[in-house]
């Protein structure tokens, strides 16, 4: 099953690839791997903004870091020219929770972005990864993350 089927499956599906925020490229290819700059919380609506430990909840952290995980397949995407069945596995996540001082369930929040790489990819969404707080993040969003993808 496809990516965007397996996403369809699960009433999801893949945003437009978003532009880079700044003076950086939104993703570089290298051989067989394509390092995503970090994506930023964002939906249908806009920026997920909030402080997990403060005005946001788990879940609602947990919700937005889904959101990066889509991002980040929409740009991998564009780096396979359009074709999803050109990725091998997702290979490493490195990611951002902007949380108070005093919380430490960042890992539960990207979980998010783990669990819906799982679900879509299987194995191949298995995944290194870490998950760290951050006192704050780009334009006040709960979450960024950037990935390291295989591809043939």
């Amino acid at each position: 099953m496809s990516v965007e089927a397996k996403l369809a499956e699960l009433g999801l599906e893949l945003p437009a690839a978003p532009a880079p925020a700044a003076n950086y490229v939104p993703f570089v290819v290298s051989g067989n791997t394509v390092y995503v700059s970090g994506q930023i919380s964002s939906d249908e609506n806009g920026l997920i903004t909030g402080t997990l430990g403060d005005d946001m909840v788990v879940e609602a952290g947990q919700a937005a870091a889904q959101r990066c995980a889509l991002s980040l397949l929409a740009q991998v995407k564009e780096a396979c020219g359009g074709d999803l069945g050109r990725l091998v596995r997702v290979v490493k996540l490195g990611a951002f929770v902007n949380s108070t001082a005093d919380f430490t369930q960042q890992p539960q929040v990207v979980n998010g972005a783990s669990d819906l790489l799982g679900k879509v990819l299987g194995d191949a969404g298995r995944h290194a990864r870490s998950a760290v707080s951050s006192p704050s993040l780009p334009m006040g969003v709960a979450v960024e993350i950037d990935g390291v993808f295989e591809i043939k």
